[in-house]
């Protein structure tokens, strides 16, 4: 009953749009050809061209507004090539309703008054124009900047093989993320992000926080920046420039295991199924060790000062 309520008020309902489509414009139709019926009873004709051209142009505002969310003009073009081919068998139904349709074409192409002949003048100087103008918009040369889709966070797989170890990115987390007694702790950086990692003195957590500062400041902060801001000395040679980490939306929107495969993979180890990725980032896999790459991306989140999100 919600549905049928639905569908007296005009709303389109899903499950149910196409036949409420056909329903609609088959009343709309069968309204259009009464309308001109009833005219043509009381004398007022309307010439089967006409008929057919105000049905047409009605279809045609149907499919672009009343649809929603709007469908894609390929799409329009099939059900408009479909209604007329349709329009066209109602005309041609019978012998009457033919010669009506085509005789003011017959009159435009014979020219026997003034009135006509203005008309197939008109059609033969605009005619080559449009025909022209439609050939030189379809071969003409495009100059504006191609269209590029990013995805900047791709989605990642279940696992990830590093150094031939297999790293399963639902259940891994970082081992040197670690409380003072050894042990694994996801807020241990809450207690230690004043400390100073360059105290000899520093506990377990903030001296692999250091050893993470110095494998960054040898490799990465040539594009990511002294500040991890995605401002190094080389970001301006690329574009989009490197990731800025004190953007909340990058690593704080991300799973630590996340940053490990994209660090450990670059830009060239990315799913094939999401190209173009713009992102020039090495392997690093290939230049540093599993446990360097852990302990950057621990520096990277005690630095910015982000926490890194979990499965839960």
């Amino acid at each position: 009953m919600d549905v049928i309520k639905q569908m007296l008020t005009g709303k389109l309902v899903e499950g149910y749009m196409p036949m409420q489509m056909l329903f609609e414009l088959g009343s709309f139709a069968l309204l259009f050809i009464g309308a001109f019926y009833f005219l043509g009873k009381n004398g007022i004709k309307v010439n089967k061209l006409a008929q057919a051209t105000g049905l047409f142009v009605f279809s045609i505002l149907y499919f672009t507004y009343r649809i929603y969310p709007p469908i894609p003009f390929s799409v329009r073009a099939i059900y408009a090539t479909m209604t007329l081919i349709g329009i066209f068998m109602w005309v041609s139904s019978t012998e009457e309703s033919w010669k009506d349709f085509r005789k003011p074409i017959i009159a435009v192409a014979d020219a026997n008054t003034a009135i006509t002949k203005m008309i197939r003048t008109v059609v033969v100087v605009l005619l080559p124009f449009l025909v022209g103008f439609m050939g030189y918009n379809s071969m003409k040369p495009n100059v504006d900047e191609p269209i590029e889709l990013r995805t900047v966070h791709p989605a990642p797989p279940a696992s990830t093989k590093v150094h031939g170890k297999t790293f399963v990115l639902q259940t891994a987390s970082s081992p040197y993320r670690v409380d003072d007694a050894g042990k694994y702790s996801d807020t241990i950086q809450k207690t230690h992000i004043d400390g100073n990692p360059w105290d000899e003195k520093a506990p377990p957590y903030l001296q692999y926080v250091r050893e993470g500062g110095q494998i960054f400041f040898q490799n990465c902060h040539f594009c990511h920046g002294d500040n991890l801001n995605g401002r190094g000395m080389f970001a301006f040679a690329f574009n989009p420039i490197p990731a800025n980490f004190t953007d909340p939306g990058t690593i704080a929107q991300l799973q630590e295991t996340f940053v490990f495969w994209r660090v450990s993979k670059g830009g060239i180890g990315l799913p094939r199924e999401g190209f173009p990725w713009a992102s020039v980032m090495p392997p690093w896999e290939q230049h540093l060790t599993v446990d360097e790459i852990w302990k950057v991306i621990l520096f990277e989140y005690w630095h910015t000062g982000y926490y890194p999100r979990t499965w839960d």
